[in-house]
Parts: C-alpha cells; sequence; structure tokens
C-alpha cells in the first residue's frame, strides 16, 4: 500500500483529539511567542501557523474571520490579526525551530518554536490612542 496523498502526522490521536491539540499548541504560541514541544508536533504547527500568520496580515474581516475559525479561540485570534501579524517584516519563513535536546522520560527529540521577528505585545499608551484619533480627524 502506498502512502501518496496522505498529508500530516498522526500523532497516534484521532481526528478531533489532533485537530484539538494543534489548535491549541498555535494558540499558545501566539500567547506566549516561544514553546518547547516534541520536533514532529513543532514542525507539524508551523505548517499550519505560517498558513495562518499570512492570512492575518491581508487584516481584512474576512481573513480574521478565518484565523478566527481556524483557531476557535477569538483572542488569539485577534492577537494574531491585530498585534503580531502587523509586526512581521516579511514574506514568509515566520517561525523558527531549534532543537532543545531530548525528553528525559521518553527520550523522544524535543523543540522550540518561535518567531524569528521580535514581537512586542505592549498596548498603546492612552496618549497615543488619542494622537491616532485625532490624526484620523485631521484627515477627514
Amino acid at each position: 500500500m502506498h502512502r501518496h496523498g496522505y498529508k500530516g502526522r498522526k500523532f497516534g490521536r484521532e481526528t478531533d483529539q489532533r485537530l484539538a491539540l494543534r489548535r491549541g499548541l498555535m494558540c499558545s504560541l501566539i500567547k506566549y511567542q516561544t514553546i518547547t514541544t516534541t520536533l514532529a508536533k513543532a514542525k507539524e504547527i508551523r505548517r499550519d501557523l505560517e498558513k495562518l500568520i499570512t492570512l492575518a496580515k491581508k487584516g481584512n474581516l474576512a481573513s480574521r474571520r478565518l484565523v478566527i475559525a481556524r483557531l476557535n479561540d477569538v483572542q488569539c485570534g485577534d492577537l494574531l490579526v491585530d498585534v503580531i501579524a502587523p509586526q512581521v517584516k516579511r514574506d514568509s519563513g515566520y517561525l523558527r525551530i531549534e532543537h532543545a535536546g531530548y525528553r528525559r522520560g521518553d527520550n523522544s527529540e524535543m523543540g522550540t518554536i518561535s518567531f524569528v521577528d521580535e514581537i512586542s505585545f505592549d498596548e498603546p499608551t492612552q496618549e497615543e490612542k488619542t494622537d491616532k484619533k485625532s490624526a484620523k480627524k485631521e484627515d477627514k
């Protein structure tokens, strides 16, 4: 039997569990900028999350809704579209995977996945918000 057309890793889980695992790992990476997991899981979520970041860079309503639907988390989707995507300065290759040794219990290979560009989660201060609002009023 050949394996043509079978994409992705199974992780020894059923489809719904595998989807929930990937969504959870992607949301954790979006919230914390870097996570350490098994190398296979890191490679798998890099594939999905890079497509979502490209989609989020468009910034329109349809893209925002697609990102939220694929992550199944409104806060993570908004964080990706509003904070992370505008700060990414490249067209592709948004994530980096570094080898992090082997896990002590079962000796599985671990990897650290993080964003290549430095992302700052600083909320704009009240003064910056009012400056933007006044600039918009002056343009009109």
